[in-house]
C-alpha cells in the first residue's frame, strides 16, 4: 500500500442511546458544518429508540457501525476476573457468532442493517474477526487498524480519544488537539473518536471539535469508515 501526502480525517460517536441523544445530535450539526461525516458505533441492544434518529443520519452522508450488542463484559461468565474485558475482547468463534446474530438481527429491526462492526473498547479476539468473515462482515475497526475481511487490505492508525480521568482532562484535551494537528501535517490517518457521555463535559467537547478544526486547517480529508477502504493508505 502505498503511503498518501493527504491526511484523512475519520470521526466516530459511541454512547449512542436515548439518553445522550441530544449531545449525539449537537454534536452531528456541528460536524454538519464543517463538512466532516460521522461514523456511528450503535449497540443495538443499548440504543433504544436513538436508532430511529441513527436511521435520519445515513441521509446526511454519515455511516453505521456495529458496536457490539449490549457490551456485557466477559459474556461467558466464566470464573471471576480482577479486570473483566470487553464483550468481544476475549471471545472465541463460536460464542462471537452467536452474539453477532444477535445483534445483525437487532439492527435488520432497527432498519440499520450493516456489514461493519467497531468492537466495544476497540478490541477484537481472533475468534471475533473469524466469526465476522462468516457472517460476511467487510469491515473490522479495531483499535490499531481498519481491516477490509474480504481483500486482507488494511489502515493502520490508531484511535485517538479522551482519557475518562478527571485529573487529566486539562493535559489529556491539550494532547488531543496537538496529536490530531501533527498526524494532518505528516499526511496521516487520523481517527478520532468520542463517547456520547462525553460530550456533556464542555472541556471534552471543545477539545473533541478543536482537534477536528486542526486536521481541517491542513487539508485533510474527511471519511466514513467504510469510505476509508476504498482508498487504503498508510499514515506517514
Amino acid at each position: 500500500m502505498l503511503a498518501s501526502v493527504t491526511p484523512r480525517l475519520l470521526v466516530s460517536l459511541s454512547g449512542i442511546d436515548t439518553r445522550t441523544l441530544g449531545h449525539c445530535a449537537d454534536l452531528a450539526e456541528e460536524l454538519d458544518r464543517r463538512a466532516v461525516p460521522l461514523s456511528l458505533l450503535v449497540a443495538p441492544r443499548l440504543a433504544g429508540a436513538a436508532t430511529e434518529w441513527a436511521r435520519t443520519r445515513l441521509t446526511a452522508g454519515d455511516d453505521v457501525l456495529m458496536h457490539g450488542f449490549d457490551h456485557t463484559r466477559d459474556p461467558r461468565g466464566r470464573g471471576v476476573a480482577l479486570v473483566r474485558r470487553a464483550e468481544f475482547a476475549a471471545l472465541p468463534a463460536h460464542e462471537a457468532g452467536l452474539r453477532l446474530t444477535a445483534a445483525m438481527s437487532a439492527m435488520e429491526r432497527a432498519g440499520l442493517p450493516t456489514d461493519s462492526f467497531a468492537p466495544p473498547r476497540w478490541m477484537a479476539s481472533r475468534g471475533t474477526v473469524t466469526a465476522l468473515e462468516r457472517k460476511g462482515f467487510r469491515l473490522c475497526a479495531d483499535l490499531f487498524a481498519i481491516r477490509d475481511l474480504r481483500t486482507g487490505n488494511q489502515v493502520r492508525a490508531r484511535v485517538q480519544t479522551l482519557s475518562s480521568h478527571e485529573r487529566a482532562e486539562t493535559v489529556r484535551c491539550f494532547a488531543l488537539v496537538l496529536a490530531a494537528a501533527r498526524t494532518a501535517r505528516r499526511g496521516g490517518v487520523l481517527r478520532l473518536a468520542i463517547d456520547a457521555a462525553d460530550l456533556t463535559r464542555a472541556g471534552h467537547r471543545a477539545a473533541f471539535l478543536d482537534a477536528v478544526d486542526a486536521a481541517q486547517q491542513h487539508d485533510a480529508t474527511a471519511l466514513t469508515y467504510r469510505m476509508a477502504l476504498t482508498a487504503p493508505v498508510q499514515p506517514v
